[in-house]
């Protein structure tokens, strides 16, 4: 009589681990499902894009990679191979902007650039930093990293600047070095 109650208790251990090892595989499947992959909507290789404003060309783009990532919740671009960037002025004065990697955020079109970034104004002045954000809306520059500004008044080194696309506009915070003044 014991021996029928082992059988079944064998089958009946038997059935649940089936059944466990059966819903772990349908378990991996519906976290498939609800999985969204991180890819982006396009690839693209060597671009050079002409942004215009009234007839009048206001910026070229030119990356050799750019991963577009629109399909998200929060869009935006990557350019993991760097970027040159030339802003253009109303009167055509250029900006040149160049960075190993960066990032344009569409929602908020701010532009984070990062790695041995920098930005020279056709005036001759030159700044370096290794991040540095641009608001694309405002056409404003920022920083809290350390950076070094060159122009014709001298070098000066600090950490955190801000400053207007053409360099007419500058604050810089925790600043160093050997600049002309213009006061007596």
């Amino acid at each position: 009589m014991n021996l029928p109650k082992r059988y079944s208790l064998i089958v009946v251990t038997v059935f649940a681990v089936t059944l466990f090892f059966g819903c772990e595989s349908n378990f991996k499947d519906v976290q498939k499902i609800n999985f969204s992959e991180f890819v982006p909507a396009s690839d693209n290789d060597t671009i050079n894009i002409k942004y215009t404003d009234s007839g009048r060309i206001s910026g070229i783009l030119i990356s050799r990679k750019m991963l577009d990532y629109s399909n998200l919740d929060f869009p935006f671009t990557e350019f993991p191979k760097g970027i040159d960037v030339t802003l253009y002025d109303k009167k055509q004065k250029r900006t040149f902007i160049r960075g190993n990697y960066a990032v344009s955020y569409k929602n908020t079109g701010i532009i984070d650039l990062i790695g041995k970034v920098k930005i020279t104004s056709e005036a001759g002045q030159v700044l370096e930093t290794e991040q540095l954000y641009f608001d694309q809306k405002n056409e404003w520059f920022y920083t809290e990293r350390k950076f070094k500004l060159t122009d014709a008044k001298g070098v000066s080194n600090g950490q955190g600047i801000d400053f207007s696309k053409d360099f007419k506009v500058i604050n810089s915070q925790r600043i160093s070095g050997e600049i002309e003044s213009d006061e007596e």
